[in-house]
């Protein structure tokens, strides 16, 4: 008996007891279910719509009748030997790198100017950041505005300094209507640049800049040799972040140049919307549209890697 009980002990102890496992809750999934129907509808559904679109030979009249043609690679194909995309690339190229240059500058002098403590800073800094949260649209009618050829506050002010003589049609010649919108966009991003670079300053620690102060570095060596270098991370988000949404800009230019004068302006999405809604094309739109995709595509996979990188490290 003695050793039966010794048994069943020593059986108990070498197989331990299996933790019940836990209930699936399947209600917490409720919580997430409009986020997850509400991005799917938005963004997965068009995405595999536009995809699907560019297989086709679909031009409006066949749009409308249902009889679309599968026509595979056939349109990408066609658009690579397509001059005008190539334009287009080119110039969505140069308002895209001016833009992030303008927006990268602007928003590191705000932040250093306002990570410093001075009397009604949270204001200031709340007026600052006002041109980001308005919308696009309104952002680009005052660009209009104040550049207008006629009437435009940058025509008066200048003449009333004696720097010009006449008005000047801004959005009317190619350079400057480019270098108008790349100023519209930049200072509309201007603000976001800020809040990232100035949460970056307010990371770095203070001890750095009173050791270099005691080692005789002035105010811009120590920018050079600290602050730079401690905000690289944040100045590649800023760049890829601001790439993204500059690449894809449509409602700015359209509303300030519609793409002119001439192809001066016509970027990716510009020549996009002309291919879809002007030569009705629904094919060649959709298929521009899908292209435009590789290039942030391929930064985004080439910062991951390299912030893995240097995480590993």
């Amino acid at each position: 008996m003695t050793s039966t009980v010794q048994t069943a002990r020593a059986t108990t102890q070498a197989s331990p007891r299996r933790r019940p496992r836990p209930k699936r809750h399947w209600s917490r999934y409720a919580y997430i279910a409009p986020a997850v129907v509400f991005v799917a509808a938005t963004t997965l559904y068009p995405l595999y719509y536009n995809i699907s679109l560019s297989l086709y030979d679909a031009p409006i009249q066949k749009f409308l009748a249902g009889t679309i043609e599968f026509v595979g690679l056939a349109n990408y194909a066609e658009e690579l030997r397509n001059p005008e995309l190539w334009a287009g690339l080119r110039v969505s190229l140069i308002y895209t790198v001016a833009t992030i240059a303008l927006m990268y500058v602007i928003g590191l002098a705000l932040a250093v100017f306002f990570n410093r403590k001075f009397v009604g800073r949270n204001a200031v800094r709340a007026a600052i950041f006002l041109p980001y949260i308005l919308p696009s649209v309104v952002a680009a009618n005052v660009w209009r505005w104040i550049l207008d050829g006629s009437y435009g506050l940058a025509n008066h002010a200048l003449m009333s300094l004696g720097i010009i003589d006449a008005p000047v049609f801004w959005l009317g010649q190619g350079t400057s209507a480019l270098v108008a919108v790349v100023l519209a966009t930049g200072w509309t991003m201007a603000p976001f640049a800020m809040l990232l670079l100035l949460a970056g300053l307010q990371n770095i620690p203070k001890g750095l800049y009173e050791a270099a102060s005691l080692d005789g570095a002035g105010p811009l060596t120590r920018f050079r040799a600290i602050t730079l270098p401690l905000l690289r991370p944040v100045s590649l988000v800023v760049a890829l972040l601001g790439f993204i949404y500059t690449f894809r800009t449509f409602d700015t230019i359209f509303i300030m140049t519609k793409g002119g004068p001439g192809d001066a302006t016509t970027v990716l999405p510009i020549l996009a919307y002309n291919e879809a809604f002007v030569n009705f094309e629904l094919g060649s739109g959709a298929t521009i549209n899908t292209l435009m995709l590789v290039i942030p595509t391929v930064l985004a996979l080439f910062y991951f890697r390299a912030t893995r990188s240097e995480d590993a490290q």
